[in-house]
């Protein structure tokens, strides 16, 4: 792989790490930046690198909230014994999952299909950040009803999910995006709901990276040349980038809401609508 692939590549890892936390659709950007980088590979190896690319940022939040994450202690007296609390919120994230894990799955390829088009990323990027502008406007003032991962129910887990559907179904509606703005609606404070978008990725993201890997050595027939290595170096890229946007993030929302992020969708979306169907 020449130097001109490799900063393509290192292009791609910082988008990746900066939009996949952010809720503002890494897959509006990433195809924004594509379209302007062109990297020199096979469709079968793209079409997996977008997807398996975010393994990099899953391990930014495993390596941040590893603590929290790891339900495993060990006692002053050297035994290992099991968090109940930590469990128990594993539990709630795979209620959360099901919906994406099931019903995503089933249309993965229907949806590479049919809606993976600047149209309908342009559409969901301008649709939800117009919910976050009108969300953070009706919350103004409102104590919120759940103020730690603890407090969240089974069936608000359940009812998060559902928005993580809407943005496994809808390119451009930004996973982060959703589940965050869901969870506000269902009256989430923003950094529970922050946080508990963070833990859900874990499984949904490790599992999506799992599916494309094998479609891709199914029908791909595996790495070719530089292949492994152009996703070895975006894996990296994304993981140190995602770790930078986690923290910033984090303290971004202590003091501010997420109004400015819905402005910003909507000026992404019309921003892809005219480069796709005024100026290309």
């Amino acid at each position: 792989m020449n130097l001109v692939e490799m900063f393509k590549v290192v292009i791609l890892g910082i988008v990746q790490g900066i939009t996949e936390w952010l809720p503002i659709s890494s897959t509006g950007h990433m195809i924004l930046v594509d379209e302007f980088l062109k990297l020199q590979a096979r469709p079968e190896f793209m079409n997996m690198f977008f997807v398996v690319i975010q393994f990099g940022s899953i391990l930014a939040v495993v390596f941040i909230y590893w603590s929290k994450l790891w339900p495993l202690r060990r006692s002053k007296e050297g035994k290992v014994y099991v968090k109940q609390e930590t469990m128990t919120m594993w539990y709630k994230i795979v209620v959360a999952c099901i919906p994406a894990g099931v019903i995503g799955m089933l249309m993965d390829e229907w949806v590479d299909k049919h809606l993976y088009n600047p149209t309908v990323v342009a559409i969901m990027l301008i649709l939800f950040g117009v919910i976050f502008i009108v969300v953070e406007n009706r919350n103004k003032g409102k104590e919120p009803k759940v103020n730690s991962i603890a407090e969240i129910t089974y069936q608000t887990a359940f009812l998060i999910g559902i928005f993580q559907l809407i943005a496994a179904l809808f390119p451009g509606t930004s996973r982060s995006g959703a589940t965050i703005v869901g969870a506000l609606m269902l009256g989430v404070s923003r950094m529970v709901a922050t946080e508990f978008t963070f833990f859900l990725a874990v499984p949904v993201m490790f599992g999506a990276s799992i599916l494309k890997l094998g479609k891709f050595f199914v029908k791909g027939g595996g790495f070719e040349g530089a292949e492994f290595m152009m996703l070895s170096v975006g894996m990296i890229v994304a993981f140190v980038v995602s770790v930078v946007t986690i923290k910033f993030l984090l303290g971004y929302i202590r003091k501010n809401d997420f109004k400015a992020f819905g402005w910003y969708r909507i000026a992404l979306g019309i921003l892809v609508l005219f480069y796709f169907y005024v100026l290309k």
